[in-house]
């Protein structure tokens, strides 16, 4: 596991060096900077040593165009952009769907997960990437090659493309934009009814329904320590502000929420019990589960576990508690602004 941006991308530059056959790279931001240069360049230089090379890249989180790879695609690599954004008169349902994973599978042997792009921003933030080596690169290469299929598609079998993979101690999870399917999601609360001791949970963005917020508020009750771990000022200020309106009532049930300091905390991370974990792509918020294309990787590997357990503990102590009084006493300007985004937390 990694969670200093400088040691995970030079481990993925390092292993795209060494591919003999394929790397496929599936990214919601790829961006055009220096650190994006770098990765594109090696990635050309592999395609003309003969390795297959395809990448698909979400259009709207891209910051990056067709010109910036003309390269890449003159020396034989494939570029699929992710739906792009069209007008029309239903422009918000399908343009407002994204592919938001980011996974790399090199040679059936290596796959990356976690959260992080290709993007040089990512070295003032805290991150968890996972680098996986063994078969369960060819169950991700399947999951690749199915986005790849559909990447213009607006109407799929749904429940084909949610049915989770399973290999060994782990299964593979994918969200697709759905009301009802919500597999990753449907997971999360799944754990979070079973604890019986301990559940930590990381993430840039948290903002859960009502049901994963009454099942972590039964948890607590219950005397399971919860620990909810969020930045004290992420890159959307507005999930800041929404999130806000939830902390009370769950800081009221007991569980414990901490405030990450230095910088934007984008890890996202979920440990049940110190024995099960989900990682992957996916938030803790209703945009993920809703209307997402996420990925996640759930399962009970020891080595993992204790990795995420040193990433949360360093986090937390470079992080502040929740005020419970602050929060009671919070101006009503921002109060008023909670009630007004309230019914439009689904799109944030």
């Amino acid at each position: 596991m990694f969670s200093d941006p400088l040691m995970f991308y030079t481990a993925m530059l390092n292993d795209i060096k060494n591919a003999k056959e394929y790397i496929f790279l599936e990214m919601y931001r790829f961006r055009n900077d220096p650190l994006g240069v770098r990765f594109r360049d090696n990635l050309v230089k592999k395609c003309r040593e003969g390795v297959k090379v395809k990448l698909l890249i979400d259009s709207w989180g891209a910051s990056s165009g067709y010109s910036f790879f003309h390269e890449l695609t003159e020396a034989g690599g494939e570029l699929r952009f992710f739906k792009k954004v069209k007008l029309s008169l239903d422009t918000f349902t399908k343009s407002h769907r994204r592919n938001h994973r980011k996974i790399l599978i090199i040679d059936d042997q290596i796959t990356y997960i976690g959260s992080a792009n290709i993007a040089g921003y990512s070295f003032n933030w805290r991150e968890s990437m996972f680098r996986i080596k063994g078969e369960i690169a060819l169950k991700f290469k399947e999951v690749f090659y199915g986005n790849y299929r559909i990447y213009k598609k607006y109407f799929y079998d749904k429940s084909a493309y949610t049915k989770s993979i399973k290999q060994g101690d782990y299964e593979i999870l994918r969200d697709v934009p759905s009301l009802t399917q919500q597999p990753v999601q449907k997971k999360f609360l799944k754990l979070i009814n079973q604890a019986r001791r301990e559940i930590t949970i990381e993430t840039p963005y948290f903002l859960p329904g009502s049901n994963l917020r009454k099942a972590l508020a039964e948890a607590s009750q219950r005397g399971v320590k919860v620990k909810v771990i969020i930045p004290k000022k992420s890159d959307v200020g507005i999930m800041d502000l929404l999130a806000s309106k939830y902390l009370g009532e769950l800081s009221e049930a007991g569980v414990k929420i901490f405030f990450f300091l230095p910088q934007n905390l984008h890890a996202k991370l979920f440990m049940v019990d110190r024995k099960y974990f989900v990682i992957g792509s996916s938030n803790f918020d209703y945009r993920s589960f809703r209307y997402m294309h996420e990925i996640c990787l759930y399962g009970e590997n020891k080595s993992l576990i204790r990795q995420m357990i040193s990433h949360s503990n360093e986090t937390l102590k470079e992080s502040e508690p929740f005020d419970y009084q602050r929060w009671l006493h919070r101006p009503v300007i921002q109060r008023f602004f909670e009630w007004l985004l309230v019914p439009f937390r689904h799109l944030f």
